[in-house]
């Protein structure tokens, strides 16, 4: 009998002894569990933060080029009504510069019906021309000069051609009909020209 009670005692010991281990294996798995269940909430807010932060840069960033639209739009409206203004006032400097001279031609006009000498009107006339050379100078404006000089094509332009009078101008400008002139280095106006062949 002893052993009988033995077993039996044995028996519930190792009952116990399981018992236990499914109260340790559940509290583990609880624990897992618990473990686990935080790191996926920590996981979600991780993401929600990360998402809620891209969508703060997201916004920024088309407001910032939302602004940069609208700014270039105004620059190119400002800079096309701008271009327009100077289209209209463009020639504006140059016309005011212009009344002196037409101012000293009138008085030229006005002074032909009452002068008797001929040299001072002749005079008078080469003032004004002299004026009005310094006024074309002063805006970068020269004639192209043409003595004796070979026939170029940057710079002149042909109306005929006519024998040379010279065996020595042959190919060369024999006579201008039209002077040519630089603004700067560019021809604004070719020189017509007889060329001699």
């Amino acid at each position: 009998m002893d052993e009988k009670v033995q077993n039996q005692e044995n028996q519930v010991v190792e009952e116990t002894n399981n018992e236990k281990k499914d109260v340790d294996s559940q509290n583990v798995s609880d624990s897992f569990n618990a473990n686990s269940s935080s790191q996926d909430s920590s996981s979600k807010q991780e993401k929600n933060d990360e998402i809620a932060e891209l969508t703060a840069k997201l916004s920024e960033m088309t407001d910032k080029y939302f602004r940069l639209s609208a700014e270039y739009d105004n620059y190119r409206k400002r800079t096309l009504k701008e271009r327009m203004e100077l289209i209209k006032t463009a020639g504006e400097e140059i016309l005011v510069n212009l009344l002196p001279i037409i101012d000293n031609f009138e008085r030229a006009l006005n002074s032909l019906q009452i002068a008797k000498d001929p040299d001072a009107i002749k005079q008078g006339i080469e003032l004004i021309y002299n004026k009005f050379k310094e006024f074309l100078a002063q805006r970068g404006i020269r004639s192209i000069e043409i003595s004796d000089a070979n026939f170029n094509a940057d710079f002149h332009e042909a109306i005929t051609k006519i024998p040379a009078p010279k065996p020595e101008l042959k190919n060369k400008i024999v006579d201008v009909v039209e002077k040519g002139y630089f603004l700067h280095d560019k021809v604004i106006r070719f020189a017509k020209v007889v060329v001699g062949e």
